[in-house]
């Protein structure tokens, strides 16, 4: 059965056409998702994921290149995954894993959402911008902060909330999540 066909299935809820799709692709997805984080829980966590909003939303949703769909699919999932990590892993050291037609890709995608959040935590009011990059950037807490500016920490607490409340909603109007922004600045 050729993916178009299984589209088509797919698109009026066939089980057996979701059957097949999963048989013939979740190993692709899984090496796919492997060589980026080499962690077989979280490929295989990342990859079920895909399967599970591909049965959610196949009636809903015309696909026409299954390969490619399911593809990037996996990466959006893997760059949620990603973005999930904390400090403990550096985006360098992820994107060195990356086949090289998607590292280009996620790279520029990268850039392009830098840019994005740097623009908009530009349009911060100045000592709001200032707070927020020293909790940030520096990674200083709210007591240093308050001490290096000779204020009170529930001014700097007030000044993040500010600050957050203003990126949240710039981004938000971009389709920028939080979660990403957060993750970007800790």
């Amino acid at each position: 059965m050729t993916d178009q066909q299984l589209c088509v299935l797919l698109h009026s809820g066939d089980k057996k056409a979701f059957d097949i799709v999963y048989q013939r692709y979740w190993k692709r997805l899984f090496v796919y998702a492997y060589k980026i984080f080499e962690d077989q829980l979280v490929c295989e966590d990342i990859v079920q994921e895909v399967f599970v909003r591909l049965w959610e939303r196949g009636t809903q949703v015309r696909i026409f290149e299954l390969e490619k769909y399911l593809l990037r699919a996996t990466k959006y999932q893997v760059l949620n995954a990603i973005r999930d990590l904390r400090r403990t892993t550096s985006y360098e050291d992820i994107f060195a894993h990356l086949p090289s037609e998607l590292a280009v890709d996620l790279i520029y995608e990268e850039k392009e959402t830098y840019q994005l959040i740097n623009n908009s935590v530009n349009a911060l009011p100045e000592k709001c911008q200032e707070i927020f990059l020293l909790s940030r950037q520096e990674e200083l807490s709210n007591k240093e902060i308050a001490q290096k500016l000779h204020i009170s920490v529930r001014t700097v607490e007030a000044h993040l909330y500010k600050a957050v409340r203003i990126l949240k909603n710039n981004l938000n109007k971009l389709n920028i999540g939080i979660g990403f922004l957060l993750g970007y600045f800790q």
